[in-house]
């Protein structure tokens, strides 16, 4: 039988990297990286075309057998940051009284993207019942004549009617020129908010469009017949289709791709994943196998772009260190990239023999305390964390990171001897004034996010992980570790991602079949994205602070016939559990089962109120058959049934866990295990909403199938 692959893609700014993956094994058969062809007349795609066929051609695979293809881009966001936008022109649209407001709330100003660059935008409104076809036309042209290249149609409950919106669209596409509106971008109300996103996605459509269609052209004329697929900003992915109506996605899916690999390759369930380059640091949150999401700003204006929550901090690998009178003063923000220079780590120990210390600006704005190392020949090199935790011996021998020691040590001898310390003292207080920068961040998201530090780890991603994320779980005593191929993790994650789509809609004390029909409606969404119907999982949260209901589905664009990951023993399981509960395996039960998963736990005794009374909780790690943490709870209750009685214990479980309080009653999380599925009810704001959710999510299942529900307060 032929070996099916998935390709995945990462698209930076100096080098694209390819990864193969083994469809069925998920194992990492290839990898390879090539420059970045930005100014070949294919733009970007020549290099990812080149790079995908010198890696099937060393692999012998044929194209047909390439079953998924997929590619980050980091296009959005440098055309947003660089400037590099169209002109946008805004026809608002709103009838009777709330026309005045819908004329101010779609007249949305130029928008500073950077120093001195901005997105230009030209607005016109117009009240509903004089909408015609003449009047858009000549609205369109006058556009054009002003060098508008993109309109946008957004309207007052657009949302809900968007019969105006894409009349207008469809005849400035009919005029030559492109076109989006309110309701392609979001599902939302807050028209102000709605038309600044969909302005955003006009200012990039032209560029965008240009790049996926010459990309998805390379693709076929290479052989490859499954659909190319790019990476959105929240950890999945869509259809070029999908880019062409709604670009604004691929905002920022270079840190989506790392969270994408600490996901579906490294199997996190809870931890923070810290990808580290040669300039910055990438921080997020994973919780229940799911990463953290926020609404993006661009040019400090909020938008309904979901996004991952990604915390950039300018300390890496390459970042360079900054000297003065005898004093380390800082370690960045500058890195050895921006300057020039090589890290002195991956030269030989005889290029430092007599060098010196000497100290520069990296750019014209920088101080001139940057630091770097000059050979008796003239050349010059940076000290960096990574030269820093090479010399410390940090560095595992078969990470990316790994440099020469003893040329570390040379090097750092000339600034050693500057500060008056040793280089080992050197090289150590580089690291901790680098990596109390990552644990400061750190220590931010573990408060924010409500995270129990008897759970968290650290996983490194990134060239640069070894670098920091290492000593950072040093420095904050929590367990920390590199994750495989660290130095690919996102384009691995892109080579595994999925099929994703999100669904708002603001409603107020949303019934079961409201949540029903938005569940429906996200499911729809991935479908006509090319998930197959088999493998849509759906995610719902309703938030009745905000009256906002959102679903999130989540498949992939084809199935997986054989599941060849090794299942293991039910006690191996449990000595993975036992890892996970810091323990030994002999306190850890089993609690219950389905035919994927096995759920143990253990008895925690605490003393409240200093020791008074004991209290025993029960913490519960949840594993699949290969024995992957899957799920973890520090203090829950496990209760098993099966399909037939599923409703009344939930029922009975969820009386007896919820609280009350001045802002009302708060549901338990709940979480059901059915086979491999963890079902998670845990965002929903009512009784009843759980049992008809619970209902959808098990029907077509036979009445014995056995379930576990996961319950805990909140």
């Amino acid at each position: 039988m032929k070996r099916q692959v998935r390709v995945g893609i990462d698209v930076g700014g100096t080098f694209t990297d390819v990864v193969v993956v083994d469809h069925a094994t998920r194992e990492v058969i290839s990898q390879l990286k090539v420059p970045t062809t930005h100014h070949a007349t294919e733009g970007v795609a020549l290099g990812i075309i080149n790079a995908i066929a010198r890696a099937l051609a060393e692999l012998a695979v044929d194209p047909e057998d390439v079953v998924f293809i997929a590619h980050s881009t980091t296009q959005a966001t440098n055309a947003l940051l660089e400037g590099d936008v169209a002109k946008v022109g805004i026809i608002g649209i709103g009838n009777g009284w709330e026309a005045f407001k819908a004329k101010s709330d779609t007249n949305v100003p130029a928008i500073e993207l950077a120093p001195s660059r901005w997105l230009q935008t030209e607005h016109v409104f117009c009240q509903g019942r004089e909408l015609t076809g003449d009047y858009v036309d000549r609205q369109v042209e006058t556009f054009r004549q002003k060098g508008i290249e993109v309109i946008v149609a957004s309207e007052a409950f657009g949302v809900d009617q968007d019969e105006n919106e894409i009349f207008v669209s469809e005849r400035a596409r009919k005029a030559g020129l492109l076109a989006t509106s309110g309701h392609d971008v979001s599902t939302l109300y807050g028209l102000r908010t709605r038309t600044r996103t969909a302005v955003i996605n006009g200012a990039i459509l032209p560029k965008m469009i240009h790049t996926a269609t010459m990309t998805d052209e390379c693709v076929k004329k290479a052989g490859i017949t499954a659909p190319l697929m790019i990476m959105r900003s929240d950890g999945g992915v869509m259809s070029v289709d999908e880019v062409h109506r709604r670009p604004i996605m691929t905002m920022l899916s270079g840190p989506a791709a790392g969270i994408a690999g600490a996901l579906m390759h490294e199997r996190v369930s809870d931890g923070i994943f810290i990808e580290v380059g040669g300039t910055s640091a990438d921080i997020s949150v994973i919780r229940d196998g799911q990463p953290q999401t926020k609404n993006a700003r661009v040019g400090g204006h909020r938008t309904y772009l979901n996004t991952l929550d990604v915390r950039t901090l300018a300390i890496a690998g390459g970042s360079m260190i900054r000297e003065s009178d005898g004093k380390l003063v800082d370690v960045g923000t500058r890195s050895a990239h921006i300057a020039g220079l090589s890290y002195a780590c991956f030269q030989t120990p005889e290029r430092f023999i007599d060098a010196r210390l000497v100290h520069l600006r990296p750019t014209e704005k920088d101080a001139d305390d940057y630091t770097a190392i000059e050979t008796t020949d003239g050349q010059r090199f940076a000290l960096t964390p990574t030269c820093a935790a090479n010399l410390l011996g940090i560095i595992p021998d078969t990470a990316f990171a790994k440099g020469n020691t003893e040329a570390a040590r040379l090097a750092f001898k000339p600034l050693a001897d500057k500060l008056g310390k040793t280089e080992l003292e050197t090289a150590r207080l580089v690291l901790d004034i680098s990596c109390r920068k990552v644990a400061r961040q750190l220590e931010e998201l573990i408060i924010e996010y409500h995270l129990d530090r008897n759970t968290v780890e650290l996983i490194g991603g990134g060239g640069g992980a070894a670098s920091l994320v290492l000593f950072t779980g040093e420095l904050m005593n929590l367990p920390a570790r590199l994750a495989k191929k660290a130095e690919v993790i996102s384009t691995i994650g892109v080579a595994l991602a999925m099929v994703r789509d999100t669904v708002e809609r603001n409603l107020v004390d949303p019934t079961p079949e409201d949540i029903l029909a938005v569940r429906r409606e996200a499911t729809e969404a991935v479908m006509k994205v090319g998930a197959l119907p088999e493998t849509i999982e759906v995610q719902i949260e309703v938030d009745t602070r905000r009256n906002l209901v959102r679903a999130t589905a989540f498949g992939t664009t084809e199935l997986r016939k054989d599941d060849n990951t090794k299942a293991i023993t039910p006690d191996h399981c449990r000595a993975s559990a036992a890892r996970s509960l810091q323990v030994d395996e002999a306190e850890v039960r089993l609690l219950g089962q389905t035919s994927g998963l096995y759920v143990f736990g253990m008895e925690r005794e605490s003393s409240p109120f200093f020791g008074l009374f004991k209290k025993r909780q029960l913490s519960v790690r949840i594993t699949d058959k290969t024995g992957v943490v899957r799920l973890q709870r520090t203090q829950a209750g496990v209760y098993a049934t099966d399909i037939r009685q599923v409703s009344a214990e939930l029922d009975q479980v969820i009386t007896n866990l919820t609280d009350f309080g001045d802002a009302g009653r708060s549901l338990p999380d709940i979480h059901l295990l059915a086979g491999s599925r963890i079902i998670n009810l845990s965002g929903l704001a009512e009784l009843e909403q759980v049992l008809a959710l619970a209902q959808t999510e098990l029907e077509n299942r036979p009445g014995d199938e056995p379930i576990v529900i996961i319950a805990s307060r909140k």
